[in-house]
């Protein structure tokens, strides 16, 4: 099964690390992409509209953002509404 979650990051963060425990905590498969290598991090700037902090969350094609915005959606009930959709 393909995962409808996708979340860049770089190696030694810790709000990467944050975003990826709460999506394991409730049982989301999501795929990681590493974006240290500065050609996928262009990219990963043009995709997020500019932002150039990791992580960055998407699902499908709508773009989350950060750990804090992904974690305001968990809380508002909108991360469970979308992933049982």
């Amino acid at each position: 099964m393909n995962e409808k979650i996708t979340v860049y990051t770089t190696k030694r963060c810790a709000y990467c690390d944050a975003a990826k425990t709460l999506l394991q905590r409730k049982g989301y498969a999501y795929k990681e992409v590493d974006v240290s290598d500065p050609d996928l991090r262009m990219m990963l700037i043009k995709k997020a509209q500019g932002r150039k902090t990791v992580p960055q969350i998407f699902i499908g094609d709508l773009h989350v953002g950060s750990f804090d915005e992904l974690q305001a959606f968990d809380k508002r009930g909108e991360l469970d509404a979308l992933m049982n959709a």
